[in-house]
């Protein structure tokens, strides 16, 4: 398996025409209220790393630490919880505007739907918001999760209520599992990855994603210049891209897409023109992305708006955990996972090694660059993140 840094330099198109309106800053407005409607909501922090940034060559670096997002350390719920949220309300005849968590968990809406049973498969974050947002809402969920997945990360699914277990497949073979087991029992799935004919809930998953990229637009000041987002299906990649692409219509940030070496469906996909599959066990640190299959929605959109998709080794994820943890003296410490911090560590060791110098000319990053990440979790393995962050695992080549 090849180790290091690729890159496929790409020329954006333009958000397709299909999804302006689904993945509009008009179209987050709504998605957000629903979120707010939640007890638990709160804005998670977009944190500010002058000294960092300094020390780097670039003008500023934000990261969204999504590892606040409704107690769950990650940012998954927000999908899982708008598209049950839309499932459910459906089912009850409500519009889009009178979604809301009193809404949907009114005594009367178990009487009128009974028991029904979301399932999903997942590497962790995406089972456990799906898992949690089905209990708060008062239903079932079963997770599938693949082979070498954490045990931490299971028992936290099985604390937000779902039943849940390790099986001896990949990711993509679990997702496929999921379907089955739906179509056999009149289950839901609640999947972050679309295929033919099953587009309607990934759509409302990557609109729930939408709401940190809102938050975070109303929170900068000015607009970045640069968006790295780490990919797995995609399904979070396309979907802030889509809202910053809107909200910056004028002069749209390059967007940069993200991936283990070891998972790199994008970039494949670029480099073969046409959405393409990684197949086998995908053993990288960076479980969240550990897929090998690109979600047709987000290939749409990704192809249409991304400037360029890089591939990137598992020590680079390590370091950027390690940078965010001790960051340069006066900024604030970030505890990020293994996927979290994967698109800050390949852009780190980028602007660091003066071997990759012709990416970071590739990519104009210079002096004058505003640089925006999401860390999509904390430690959700307190064992490896521990090992990285304190032992110095996976140390930088």
């Amino acid at each position: 398996m090849r180790e290091g840094f690729f890159m496929k330099e790409w020329t954006p198109e333009g958000m397709p025409d299909a999804y302006k309106n689904t993945f509009s800053v008009l179209a987050s407005q709504k998605v957000k209220s629903f979120h707010e409607s939640f007890p638990v909501y709160s804005l998670t922090p977009l944190v500010k790393y002058t000294n960092t940034a300094q020390k780097l060559g670039v003008h500023e670096i934000y990261v969204k630490d999504e590892s606040k997002r409704f107690g769950l350390n990650a940012f998954k719920a927000l999908g899982g919880s708008y598209a049950i949220g839309r499932y459910v309300g459906r089912k009850l005849g409500l519009c889009e505007e009178e979604l809301s968590y009193a809404s949907l968990t009114d005594r009367s809406v178990k009487e009128k739907l009974g028991d029904i049973t979301f399932v999903t498969a997942t590497d962790g974050n995406h089972g456990r918001g799906v898992a949690w947002a089905a209990k708060e809402l008062g239903f079932k969920s079963v997770v599938y999760m693949p082979k070498g997945s954490a045990q931490e990360r299971l028992q936290n699914i099985k604390k937000a209520g779902a039943d849940a277990s390790i099986t001896d497949m990949n990711y993509d073979d679990c997702v496929r599992l999921s379907k089955k087991m739906a179509d056999e029992k009149g289950w839901v799935v609640v999947q972050d990855t679309a295929w033919e004919g099953y587009d309607e809930i990934p759509t409302w998953i990557m609109q729930g994603y939408g709401t940190m990229a809102l938050e975070a637009i109303e929170e900068l000041i000015e607009a970045p210049t640069h968006v790295f987002l780490q990919a797995g299906v995609g399904s979070m990649a396309a979907a802030v891209a889509a809202i910053l692409t809107d909200a910056y219509r004028e002069n749209p940030p390059k967007i940069i897409i993200v991936e283990p070496n070891r998972a790199d469906c994008f970039y494949q996909s670029s480099v073969a023109g046409e959405r393409t599959f990684v197949t086998g066990e995908m053993n990288t640190i960076m479980a969240g992305l550990a897929c090998g299959e690109p979600c047709t929605i987000a290939w749409e959109i990704l192809k249409s708006v991304t400037s360029a998709f890089l591939s990137c080794p598992d020590y680079a994820a390590a370091e950027g955990m390690r940078i965010l943890a001790k960051p340069e003296a006066g900024d604030e410490p970030m505890v990020s996972g293994e996927s979290g911090a994967s698109a800050f560590g390949c852009v780190s060791e980028i602007l660091m090694n003066s071997a990759l110098s012709h990416i970071k000319e590739a990519l104009g990053l210079n002096a004058d660059s505003r640089l925006l990440f999401f860390s999509t979790e904390g430690a959700t393995d307190t064992k490896n993140y521990r090992a990285i962050v304190e032992d110095g695992a996976y140390p930088r080549k």
